[in-house]
């Protein structure tokens, strides 16, 4: 059974995450939601080595993507995202390789998967 203090920790997280997804393009933001979606979900009966490293690197996107949105505010053209290091690289599992890999394919298709209207504002 799960503890709750660390189930509220990692609901937490996932929802300043996806908060932190409203502040980026419209389909890199559909494209993170169903991603942090889905790995969440993945990793809900982790064992708990597993766990602690999971929400390491979830918290480390967190604060980088914050720091990213609050440097991009006010400019026209946000850039997001960081380079991984050829160290991070090769401490990578097989399969999340092809996670990794599938993730740049569809990020960087020309015609988007996505259409998606931002809401508009009242009038």
């Amino acid at each position: 059974m799960a503890i709750p203090a660390h189930v509220s920790k990692v609901r937490s997280l996932y929802k300043r995450i996806l908060f932190l997804h409203r502040f980026m393009p419209i389909d890199l933001r559909a494209l993170g939601d169903q991603y942090v979606k889905d790995e969440f979900r993945r990793h809900k009966s982790a064992p708990p080595e597993t766990v602690k490293l999971f929400m390491k690197e979830w918290e480390n996107y967190r604060d980088t993507l914050q720091a990213q949105v609050l440097e991009a505010a006010g400019t026209k053209s946000p850039m997001f995202g960081s380079k991984l290091s050829e160290q991070s690289l090769r401490d990578f599992q097989e399969e999340q390789i092809g996670q990794l890999y599938e993730l740049m394919l569809e990020a960087t298709k020309p015609n988007q998967q996505f259409h998606i209207q931002e809401d508009s504002l009242p009038k």
